[in-house]
């Protein structure tokens, strides 16, 4: 392996630590690149990193403060990968089993967790990381003009914000605000951290609970409850069947009624668990309609759109 000379090698910061953050830190590091990796999480992982603390959160994720969820990751406690594990690894560090964990084909999200501290710890990549700080904001700087074209000598640099100590339950209130300079900012901060909702006719004026699954982490809140579920993709589907066990009654709604077999053997073994079209609209009584006349009185519903 060659290095850079002092000459050509760049100050680069890379902002997340979940998989894509780590490997890229790793790579710039071994193309001799000073690199320093910011994460507004206490460890690495990214989504992978669960947290079963959502309480005190707008389950509809309206809790939005300068741009920031406080909660990041979508895991919830049962999840399991639905890619083999072979092809989940890093080219050069294979997801391989180890003994005393979840050697399953398709394990738990823990698993994945493990996978990607393991990897962080194999090629000590952890104390080139910044935890519990959260990039604020990334700009350019540099020798361009109103149009954003670069002058001849092509000296681009980067801002970077970042706040350390930025939790809302974080006792220490002295957040330290930084502000560097980079040569180059990978942005390495993931895609599946604020929820997507449909509009549906009543949604702003149902005063029972709506939820989106990016909150969901257990079955047990909803016990005893008449649940609709809105989308049927992976999300859910797991959350139906898993909710089918404690609640009175699961209603899934579905842009489409063309579900796999597998899961179509799944509905016929529940009598509390019904398919559904899409909502028509929901009204301040706790009445759900569906496109196709029928209705349900709901306890909650829970958003799996993305």
């Amino acid at each position: 392996m060659v290095l850079l000379s002092t000459s050509l090698s760049k100050r680069v910061c890379v902002v997340g630590a979940g998989p894509s953050g780590l490997v890229a830190a790793r790579e710039l590091r071994r193309e001799g690149h000073s690199t320093v990796v910011i994460e507004q999480n206490h460890d690495v992982g990214g989504q992978w990193l669960y947290d079963p603390n959502v309480d005190g959160v707008d389950p509809m994720g309206k809790d939005i403060t300068d741009g920031f969820l406080e909660v990041h990751s979508s895991m919830y406690s049962s999840l399991r990968i639905m890619s083999p594990r072979e092809i989940m690894g890093y080219t050069d560090f294979p997801f391989s089993t180890k003994k005393g964990r979840d050697s399953r084909r398709f394990p738990g999200h823990t698993e994945v967790y493990l996978y990607l501290r393991d990897f962080c710890e194999w090629f000590g990549l952890r104390d080139m990381i910044r935890f519990n700080t959260r990039v604020e904001y990334v700009g350019m700087l540099g020798n361009y003009d109103q149009n954003g074209v670069v002058g001849k000598d092509h000296s681009i640099k980067w801002v970077v914000r970042s706040k350390e100590n930025w939790q809302k339950n974080n006792n220490n209130i002295n957040n330290v605000l930084v502000e560097e300079i980079f040569d180059a900012v990978i942005v390495a901060s993931g895609h599946y951290s604020f929820p997507k909702f449909p509009s549906i006719k009543g949604m702003d004026s149902w005063k029972r609970k709506q939820m989106h699954s990016h909150f969901y982490r257990v079955p047990d809140p909803f016990r005893n409850e008449v649940v609709v579920i809105v989308g049927s993709s992976l999300s859910g589907q797991d959350l139906s069947m898993e909710l089918v066990e404690v609640a009175k009654e699961v209603y899934l709604s579905s842009r489409s009624m063309d579900i796999t077999e597998g899961f179509s053997k799944v509905i016929a073994k529940h009598q509390n668990l019904h398919l559904r079209q899409q909502i028509e609209s929901i009204e301040e009584d706790g009445k759900v309609l569906f496109v196709d006349g029928s209705w349900a009185i709901a306890d909650t519903i829970i958003y799996c759109t993305g």
